[in-house]
Formats: C-alpha cells, sequence, structure tokens
C-alpha cells in the first residue's frame, strides 16, 4: 500500500504553445534535438518522482474489479419513473417529457425529429458555430423517426429510448457513418456494423441522428479539434466545453438530445459534463463493453453516459450496461441495478480528501464546499480521508494512457504521422520519450493504488472533490483552427479525475452551482467497483439541492 503524506502538488511548468512556436517544437521533436525536448517536457510534468519511488509489489496491467454474480437480470427502468423530477430552476428536458408527449399525443417522433434538424442547423448558423457534431444524416434520423412513430401509433413502443434523440461520440462504430476518432484520415468507409452500445440503444428505439466532435483521439480533454472546428460550450460560447466527449456534452446542454453516449480515459465524460452544466457517468471498468470502440487507451477507457438529468444518466447506464460476449472485460461484473435511487442521503459517508478537495479555484471550492454541506444538512456524514501519494497515482495515468495512445496510433504514423493536429503530434513524440519501465513502474503504481483506495472506501461509501479544477476555459484566439499545447490547463482540468480512470471505479460529474459568468461547476463522487446506483442516487438528490440555470445557446424539441 503507498504511505500516507501530506498532500501536495509541484505546479506544472511547461510553457503554453500556439501557432509558430507549436510548430517549431513539433519539428524540433521530430528531429536530432529531439531527446532532449522530451527529456525536458517530461521532467516538467514530474516523471522523475514516478521513475525515483520505490515501490513494492508487482505491476496491474488493468483495474483488478471483483467478480459478481451475474443473472441476466434486466434493470427496471419504469423504477426511474416513479420518483418525482428533482430538478430546481431551468429544466432540461427529459427522455420521460419526450416519452410523455408521444403517449399524450402531442408530438411524435418524425416532429421531434425535424425539430432536432432544424435545432441542428441554427448551431451552425451561428457566427460562433456550435459544432456538436462532425456527421449528420438527415434522412437516416427521418428513417428512424418515421419508424419509432409506427411503434407508438400502434401501441407498441419499445420502451422509456424509443423516440428519443441519442448522441453518439465519433468514437464508437455507428451505422452509416465513419469512425474517425476525431482526426482526418480514419473512417474513409463507413462502419459495418455498430458497437454493442450502439445496437443496445437502437434495440432500445433511440433516435441516433449522427456523430459528435470529439478532441482527436481524445488525447487532451478539451473540444479544440483542428480538423471539424473547436467544438463551443452552449452556457457560453466563447467558452471551451471539455473534452473529450465535447460534442456529447454540447449536444445535451444544447437540448438536441437528453442523453448522449461518451468515452473516457482521463476525464473525458466528466470534465464536459461539468463545464455544460449535465450529469456524466463514467461507470466501473468492464460495466459497459468496448467492442467497436477505438481501441485507443485499453486499460483505462470506459464508455458511458451523459444525461441532462440523473434520471436521463441513469436511463442511459440502464441501457448501456452489462455483459458482453464481444467483450472479455465485461464478463464478471455482477448484476447492474438502480434499485436503492431514492430520495435522501441519510447516513451515506462522504469521504472529503484533506488538501485535495480545495485545489481548485475559490470559487469552484466554494460552491463544492456549499454542496458537501447541503448533502451533511440532508443526513449524510462528511468525514475526513488521507489519499496516498496522489501525485504518483497522477503521474502513473498520465504515462498509462499516453503509452497506450502511442501503441495505438503506432500503425498509422509512419503514413500520417503529420496529419494528425500539432498538439497530437507533440503529445505523441512526448510519448515516445517513455520507456517500457516507465509503464510497469506505473503499473506498479497502480497496483498500489488499488489497495489503498480499497482501504478508503471501506470507510467511506464514496470520495468528493469538485470534478475540474476549473470552469470553462476561454477558447484563445491563437489556439484557433490549430489548437494548442498547454500543460498547466490540462492538469487543472485533470487533477481531480485520473485515479477513477487509472483504478477503474465509478465516478459521476453532477452540478454544483455556477461561477459569477454563469459557467456551470461540476461535484464528482467516486465509488467503490459496480456501485453506479449510489453515485446516480447523489447525482438525484443534488437536483434538489443547486438550482439549475439555462445556457445560452438552447434549443427544445417538444410544443
Amino acid at each position: 500500500m503507498l504511505a500516507p503524506t501530506t498532500y501536495s502538488r509541484r505546479p506544472v511548468r511547461a510553457p503554453r504553445l500556439t501557432g509558430f512556436a507549436l510548430r517549431v517544437v513539433v519539428a524540433l521533436a521530430r528531429g536530432p534535438f529531439g531527446g532532449a525536448l522530451r527529456r525536458k517536457f517530461l521532467a516538467d510534468v514530474g516523471i522523475e518522482q514516478l521513475r525515483a519511488a520505490h515501490l513494492d509489489g508487482p505491476p496491474m496491467s488493468h483495474p483488478d474489479t471483483p467478480a459478481g454474480t451475474w443473472t441476466g437480470t434486466a434493470i427496471d427502468t419504469a423504477s426511474l419513473f416513479r420518483e418525482p423530477p428533482r430538478p430546481t430552476g431551468f429544466t432540461f428536458e427529459t427522455a420521460a417529457d419526450i416519452g410523455a408527449a408521444y403517449r399524450d399525443g402531442s408530438t411524435h417522433p418524425v416532429e421531434v425529429a425535424e425539430k432536432l434538424i432544424a435545432a441542428i442547423e441554427a448551431s451552425e448558423r451561428n457566427t460562433l458555430p456550435l459544432r456538436a457534431l462532425i456527421a449528420h444524416d438527415k434522412a437516416d434520423l427521418l428513417h428512424q423517426a418515421r419508424a419509432a412513430k409506427a411503434r407508438f401509433d400502434s401501441g407498441h413502443p419499445k420502451g422509456p429510448l424509443d423516440g428519443v434523440p441519442v448522441a453518439v461520440k465519433d468514437e464508437v462504430d455507428m451505422v452509416p457513418y465513419p469512425t474517425t476518432a476525431g482526426t482526418r484520415f480514419l473512417g474513409r468507409q463507413p462502419a459495418e456494423r455498430d458497437a454493442t452500445t450502439v445496437a443496445r440503444l437502437r434495440a432500445a428505439g433511440a433516435l441516433l441522428f449522427g456523430k459528435t466532435n470529439m478532441h482527436e483521439i481524445g488525447i487532451t480533454p478539451t473540444g479544440l479539434n483542428p480538423h471539424h472546428g473547436a467544438c463551443r460550450n452552449p452556457y457560453d460560447l466563447e467558452r471551451d466545453p471539455g473534452g473529450s466527449s465535447s460534442g456529447v456534452a454540447c449536444a445535451v446542454a444544447a437540448g438536441f438530445c437528453p442523453i448522449g453516449l461518451g468515452s473516457d480515459g482521463g476525464g473525458s465524460i466528466r470534465i464536459p459534463a461539468a463545464h455544460c452544466g449535465v450529469v456524466g457517468l463514467k461507470p466501473t471498468f468492464g460495466r459497459v463493453s468496448e467492442h467497436r470502440a477505438v481501441p485507443l487507451c485499453w486499460s483505462v477507457g470506459h464508455l458511458g453516459p451523459i444525461g441532462a438529468s440523473a434520471l436521463d444518466c441513469a436511463l442511459g447506464y440502464a441501457a448501456l450496461a452489462g455483459r458482453d460476449e464481444n467483450d472479455r472485460q465485461t464478463l464478471h461484473q455482477p448484476d447492474p441495478t438502480l434499485v436503492g435511487l431514492r430520495s435522501d442521503l441519510r447516513g451515506l459517508r462522504l469521504g472529503v480528501p484533506r488538501g485535495w478537495f480545495d485545489d481548485a479555484d475559490p470559487t469552484v471550492v466554494q460552491a463544492c464546499r456549499r454542496m458537501l454541506d447541503r448533502f451533511v444538512a440532508g443526513g449524510a456524514v462528511a468525514v475526513e480521508v488521507d489519499v496516498p501519494d496522489l501525485e504518483l497515482l497522477q503521474m502513473a495515468h498520465i504515462v498509462t494512457i499516453t503509452s497506450e495512445m502511442l501503441a495505438s496510433q503506432q500503425g498509422y504514423l509512419a503514413a500520417h504521422r503529420t496529419r494528425y493536429g500539432k498538439n497530437v503530434q507533440l503529445i505523441l513524440s512526448l510519448a515516445a520519450g517513455l520507456s517500457g519501465s516507465d509503464y510497469v513502474q506505473a503499473q506498479r503504481v497502480r497496483a498500489l493504488g488499488q489497495a489503498s483506495f480499497a482501504e478508503i472506501l471501506s470507510r467511506v461509501d464514496v470520495i468528493v472533490t469538485p470534478t475540474s479544477a476549473v470552469t470553462a476555459p476561454r477558447l484563445r484566439s491563437d489556439a484557433l483552427p490549430d489548437g494548442e499545447s498547454d500543460l498547466e490547463l490540462v492538469d487543472a482540468l485533470m487533477r481531480f479525475v485520473r485515479p477513477g480512470n487509472l483504478l477503474g471505479l465509478p465516478s459521476i460529474s453532477f452540478p454544483a452551482g455556477y461561477d459569477a459568468e454563469g459557467l456551470p461547476i461540476g461535484f464528482m463522487a467516486t465509488g467503490r467497483p459496480w456501485e453506479e446506483c449510489l453515485l446516480l442516487r447523489m447525482a438525484y438528490v443534488a437536483e434538489g439541492l443547486v438550482e439549475r440555470q439555462p445556457p445560452r445557446f438552447h434549443r427544445t424539441l417538444l410544443p
């Protein structure tokens, strides 16, 4: 087990690079000075601390989640609609609202699809286009909508997702679209088959309306994409939405859909959910199939839902979770459940990490402390905890995800190296400076971190922090359209999310409030393996404690 330490964080000291300076550094990284440049950048992010650490025990190549009993029992999604809506203030249109409108005849799926098409087109006519989507097939959407309308007309809808628009990140195969993973050279042909997750959404009757924008290969937690355009935040179109599931969170916040499918290798569901004022769940490693998702980071990647509300996120989770014979990582999970999704937190033990919780901008800390106080006033118990050697865990995640992403791109680098965005080229060059020993050392930290978090989570039910140390950053003109390298910003965005990915623990972000400019602030809870329901319960309760505010760009689909 890692040794208990007082929380500390060595600030990242790396220059922000854009434009000409970024192009020069990328060129140097490929030339004779590349080795020295890599050593400098890796030292700036703290690699020597990992290399010098004296660790006991063997490496762990994947998160070690306990096996559970699988019976194949489906989640009772009807239970989601027995709880009353919780939000105060502004309310997004939910899957339940759309289903109710279909049942009472006030609208139908074709009309909703037509309004969705109009909303997408309006978002692209803005002086600052939203760029939530990079591919959209109106004919395919209307075909799905007519089939859904026929099911409702005959009195045989498939369930609560039938006729509900759902966004899908362009990292997951979905017929009839190509899968580019945010690049300009992958996905030259349409996908031949749906990913397991997409097939499950389609089988539930969801209206799958396009592929959403993302940071190229998901390598940075922003919405900057030099090939498909910068994705913009519906709360302020001059702000970044977070990433890499930027387009999914944007689509949900903009009112295009109540549910989206994202991915999270280093906060890529939770960060954009926080910055766009919605709910994002990264499930337990192995809870949701990765079959026919682009293999970018095998041991830290997760697929999961982003929802307009906690119940929308739960509904998406219910559709996605479960075993899949095509993905062996899913085969030892217990039945997913939503039993106990009720409206109080009495007796829940909230682990509050000393120092770490408060290592964010003061406005973020204030909002999250206020949310914590409200949870305690509602019957939860706050327990201070120490999380050992967080800096080592953070570095282990950096080494793991960048090494795996470099390995995932090896087959393309010879022919396409210069076709990646400059930021991606630089990160892949830096990853080439890591050694096999670095990767093994990171996996030894993973094993020790797994034991440390398991011990903490035997004393508390969840560990709580802010989701991001900052609210949505401004999209600066010098970063457009080619992108930027800003390691200090990346550190602020990812400061709280990395352990959940490295250790495979379920983690959720939900709104905790807004800053003075109306930008959303996310609160994050991380729990024990397979206890997603507990996290969704916290998000559900939180909706009754925070008055939601509307995005500046928002469209409605219902009359």
